[in-house]
């Protein structure tokens, strides 16, 4: 039997009273994801969005012609703004990164810490997140701590071109962005990371990967055996000023 499918008999047993089914739904919701409601990973038909997500629709279209229609125009307009190649990065781990039952033990506030978390945007906003969390419910259970993490290797990982970050049998490797036409591999951002690449082989190496999708380059690190220290390989990199009190 697979740990899902344990999940979902656990909820059975745990929500058997008359007009259960929502609670059951929303275990289900948890336990399948509820980060891709839109994609072919996410079973069912929705028939309102909902404002949050129109927005965040809205917002990506905007942005693809902002890279394509309308060029031009936004680089006179932003020309002197840092430019951001990457949207979103994908986490990837064989750790828990969640809010354990026994943590936080309703669901629909669960869900609802995890949305509030997707929308943390600095550190500042993530410690007082953290701090709200001992508030209500206690100390950080090492799941949580590794959540937290996580939205911080997310950060870093995002801000040096990785569309996707895999931790799992002790490594870590850092998908750069697929597009090789991309104006990143031209950008001092990319640049950064081959000098310290190059500087540091002990520590981290860069590779290519034939894909489905065609050729990656990817960044790997070994023996990242825990989150603690997949955020610490990626804080060698220019953010180490910002994140070394982190990990400290």
């Amino acid at each position: 039997m697979t740990t899902d499918a344990r999940k979902r008999i656990e909820a059975l047993e745990q929500f058997t009273a008359l007009g259960s089914g929502f609670n059951i739904a929303m275990k289900d919701l948890e336990i399948r994801g509820a980060g891709d409601l839109l994609g072919g990973e996410q079973s069912g038909f929705i028939n309102e969005i909902g404002f949050e997500t129109y927005q965040k629709i809205l917002a990506e279209a905007i942005d693809e012609l902002k890279e394509t229609e309308f060029k031009e125009l936004y680089d006179e307009v932003e020309g002197h703004k840092e430019k951001v190649f990457v949207k979103e990065t994908q986490i990837d781990s064989d750790f828990q990164l969640q809010f354990p039952d026994d943590y936080i033990n309703n669901i629909t506030e669960r869900l609802n810490l995890y949305t509030e978390l997707n929308q943390v945007k600095n550190e500042e906003g993530l410690q007082k997140f953290e701090a709200q969390l001992i508030d209500r419910f206690g100390e950080l259970p090492s799941q949580a701590e590794d959540l937290l993490n996580s939205v911080r290797i997310k950060w870093i990982a995002n801000s040096i071109g990785l569309e996707r970050v895999v931790m799992k049998k002790g490594k870590l490797i850092g998908y750069f962005i697929a597009d090789q036409q991309s104006e990143f591999y031209q950008s001092a951002a990319f640049t950064k990371v081959l000098q310290f690449v190059q500087s540091h082989p002990q520590q981290c190496k860069m590779k290519e990967k034939q894909t489905r999708n065609g050729l990656r380059l990817l960044l790997v690190f070994e023996g990242v055996i825990s989150v603690e220290k997949a955020l610490e390989a990626l804080a060698l990199f220019e953010f180490r000023k910002s994140v070394e009190s982190i990990i400290d």
